[in-house]
């Protein structure tokens, strides 16, 4: 079966040639999005598409596709915002998703940002790989993290990940979910949100985006929060309201900020604006506030198992449809 794949890092082709040969299917991929009727072109001749973010599967695309006979729409994406859905429903393409992988690299990284802040490592580096200073001076000192208190708000798979990951660092971790969770009371505390907000030196973001209830950090949410507290979002982008915290850095309130991901990302993320500026005002301002802020561009799942744990369940996904004409992971 042929199978086109958009959206391949160089890095990432030698683990799609593998499970592909593994999975007994003729892959090719590229570097480019699914951006333009140019690139939709690119799949013709290919039973099977495979997205990732910042692919955009929209209705022009979709009966490119269609035309050319393509028979399964595949994401190795746990969103699907991306897809068209109804269309590509009443089109007949099946479709299936990767409802999760590795925790443990959006929540390395989330832990990794919060330890940059706390420890000031990206003002201190830059200080001393950029302008040669090699002083030590105030803004360097801080706490250390076994006398934090962490807040994660969202406790699946991913926020439980990190709450271990800071629990084994030494701090007290504080965690909210929709739904308590039973099992977890060794590693965090469950309280109500509020709690959280007030108590935590640390708030980091696993909870998904649901439209219908807006965005989770607002101007509220943010007024709530300890004063010289950090917070880190490498969930969604749709979850933070942009203004609010620019408002929160710009008085203080916010110490700092650590996010791998902003609403409408792929007019930022995957591009070089370098000499240049970004479109919207409010995230070159955010953006601006290095190293306060520190920005990495949606790179959370940028692992060797993530990429694997993603891609093998596409294949996987592909493989059930084809023997079954159904598939668990399918996109309803």
């Amino acid at each position: 079966m042929k199978v086109f794949c958009y959206g391949v890092r160089p890095v990432e082709k030698p683990f799609f040639e593998k499970l592909a040969e593994k999975y007994n299917l003729d892959v090719t991929c590229t570097e480019k999005f699914l951006n333009s009727k140019e690139t939709a072109e690119m799949a013709k001749g290919h039973e099977v598409v495979v997205l990732r973010a910042n692919c955009f599967a929209n209705k022009e695309n979709l009966d490119l596709y269609k035309e050319y006979g393509v028979k399964y729409l595949l994401t190795r994406t746990v969103g699907t915002n991306h897809i068209d859905i109804p269309y590509a429903k009443e089109l007949g393409f099946k479709m299936a998703f990767v409802p999760f992988y590795s925790p443990n690299a959006i929540a390395e990284l989330a832990v990794t940002h919060a330890m940059m802040l706390l420890r000031h490592m990206a003002y201190t580096t830059h200080r001393t790989g950029v302008e040669r200073n090699y002083t030590v001076d105030a803004n360097m000192f801080s706490k250390e993290i076994r006398n934090c208190t962490v807040g994660v708000v969202g406790l699946g798979r991913i926020g439980f990940t990190a709450a271990k990951l800071f629990k084994g660092l030494g701090a007290t971790v504080l965690g909210q979910d929709l739904f308590k969770k039973e099992g977890v009371e060794d590693i965090l505390t469950q309280v109500e949100l509020d709690e959280l907000l007030a108590k935590s030196d640390i708030i980091t973001l696993h909870c998904p985006y649901i439209k219908e209830n807006g965005k989770v950090v607002t101007k509220e949410f943010l007024s709530k929060m300890k004063p010289g507290a950090i917070l880190i979002n490498a969930a969604r982008g749709e979850l933070q309201d942009v203004p609010a915290l620019v408002e929160a850095l710009e008085s203080g309130h916010l110490a700092g900020l650590g996010i791998d991901v902003l609403e409408n990302e792929s007019t930022v993320f995957f591009k070089d604006f370098k000499g240049g500026k970004v479109e919207d005002p409010m995230v070159e301002k955010l953006l601006g506030m290095y190293p306060r802020v520190l920005v990495s561009p949606h790179m959370g799942s940028y692992t060797d198992e993530a990429v694997t744990n993603m891609i093998e369940t596409t294949f996987q996904n592909l493989k059930e449809y084809e023997e079954t004409g159904d598939c668990k992971n399918k996109i309803k």
